[in-house]
């Protein structure tokens, strides 16, 4: 699986670092970046989270 971001609806409002700190960080420059962008699929439900809490809906799972 693929962590894809749509950074033009990203807000950096953090839900997803909360949830997912190895995968998800907001660095020093307010912005969001992707630490894995192709994680474990032991991952899934955790992402699936972040995913469902995101508030401008900027996360989303691909096969890869």
């Amino acid at each position: 699986m693929r962590v894809n971001v749509d950074f033009d609806r990203c807000v950096s409002s953090g839900t997803c670092v909360r949830l997912v700190p190895d995968i998800f960080e907001i660095r020093d420059d307010g912005y969001l970046y992707v630490l894995n962008e192709e994680p474990d699929e032991s991952r899934a439900d955790d992402l699936q989270e972040a995913i469902e809490c995101c508030p401008t809906e900027a996360i989303s799972l691909k096969d890869a």
